[in-house]
């Protein structure tokens, strides 16, 4: 493989004001990177990568600009790329056996070091650490002001191109699914007005239902207090990685075979996995304090656990290349533009593991039929209009 940035030239203003979410994760109370780690069958030579970017780390706007001292504009500025690019020495002997142990607290030491915002905000770490499925690792620190997931996914496929056929980016394409009324309500035009009513009302109400519970949540209700429940300042604690690989084609698999998708299908798995680690949790703790139960179930009742999730806002979804993304008035513009939801998770223990996924995908069906996440996205940006960036802290603690 070779990572080239997309031949377009994509030229910007030499200001330009941050987007309303860009402001929000740039502001010092909120400042989130995002940590993006890839794995490569062949060692590193980093004159290769620094040639690379030197050619072409300025033909993107946001990799080649720094924030102004307010923090409210976009400067245009000269990149230095061995300012960004490290290559540290590493011991051999503080390796040890366990490569990837070494990357994880490697990554872990990272989350605790902020970006110099004197300069563009990414670096990138090259670790030639032999792993379980890697024979080194990248390790890309890009600010979250830079760009959400969506934008920062397109643009490192779209960098990415095979040696042997340079010019193919294959970046996949996706569509979305569509509801097949049933065929007695295609034919009658009087069913397909009750169906086309009734699913619009289902719309109104779960909005409704969702915005009164967001505000309950940022008034009085709470999550059950569970071994997995941080405190108000959890989110300045060091942070730890860690991974557990599973089949994509296994879950490709479930998903077709219970007509899901595969957001599904991990939201069903992530259910079991912590009903049953909480499970475990709990039974040391009864354990411990002498509480005998007759059955294997320590779960406590009405168990309230939650999530924040976050929903790509883009009408046209799938991984665009970066001419695209940057286009005026594109429909998959690159950016920060998405919101979140507010997802319940079934804790509990469950005889049949199918029941967990059942569960998931009705959640999740219930969850896309409802402006939740537009109205939040809305709501934001009338709160940075009016109040300017002082909210931000206020936001942050609120999510």
């Amino acid at each position: 493989m070779k990572v080239r940035i997309m031949e377009e030239e994509v030229k910007e203003v030499e200001e330009e004001p941050l987007s309303p979410m860009a402001r929000v994760f740039q502001s010092p109370e909120v400042d989130y990177c995002a940590v993006t780690i890839m794995g490569f069958k062949t060692k590193f030579c980093p004159d290769v990568l620094l040639d690379a970017l030197k050619h072409n780390v300025s033909k993107h706007p946001r990799f080649s600009s720094k924030l102004s001292e307010d923090g409210a504009k976009w400067i245009e500025t000269q990149v230095n790329v061995e300012d960004h690019v490290v290559v540290p020495y590493i011991d051999p002997e503080e390796i040890g056996e366990d490569g990837q142990g070494f990357v994880d607290d490697y990554i872990s030491r990272l989350t605790t070091i902020p970006l110099d915002r004197s300069r563009p905000l990414w670096d990138m770490h090259i670790l030639n650490v032999k792993t379980s499925d890697a024979e080194a690792v990248g390790v890309i620190r890009s600010h979250h002001s830079l760009g959400d997931g969506m934008s920062l996914i397109s643009l490192m496929l779209a960098c990415t191109h095979k040696t042997s056929d340079p010019d193919n980016t294959a970046i996949p394409s996706l569509k979305r699914r569509q509801m097949v009324p049933h065929g007695l309500i295609k034919r009658s035009w009087f069913l397909r007005l009750i169906f086309t009513v009734g699913s619009v009302t289902r719309l109104i109400w779960n909005t409704f239902v969702d915005i009164l519970l967001l505000l309950a949540t940022i008034l009085f209700l709470e999550d059950t207090k569970t071994p997995l429940k941080g405190g108000k300042d959890v989110g300045r604690n060091p942070t730890r990685f860690y991974r557990r690989t599973i089949s994509l084609d296994d879950i490709k698999l479930i998903k077709n075979s219970m007509n899901m998708t595969i957001n599904d299908v991990l939201l069903g798995v992530t259910q079991a996995a912590l009903s049953r680690y909480l499970n475990r949790l709990y039974g040391k703790k009864n354990e411990e304090e002498g509480v005998l139960t007759s059955n294997q179930n320590h779960l406590p009742r009405q168990l309230r656990f939650r999530a924040g999730c976050t929903v790509n806002l883009r009408s046209d979804i799938g991984f665009k290349p970066l001419a695209d993304m940057m286009a005026k008035d594109s429909k998959c513009r690159w950016g920060n533009y998405f919101s979140f939801i507010i997802l319940p998770f079934s804790i509990g223990l469950q005889t049949d593991p199918l029941v967990y996924l059942k569960i998931s995908k009705s959640t999740m069906a219930r969850k896309k039929h409802s402006y939740h996440a537009e109205l939040v996205y809305f709501i934001i940006n009338i709160i940075l209009k009016v109040f300017g960036a002082k909210v931000n802290k206020v936001i942050n603690e609120l999510g």
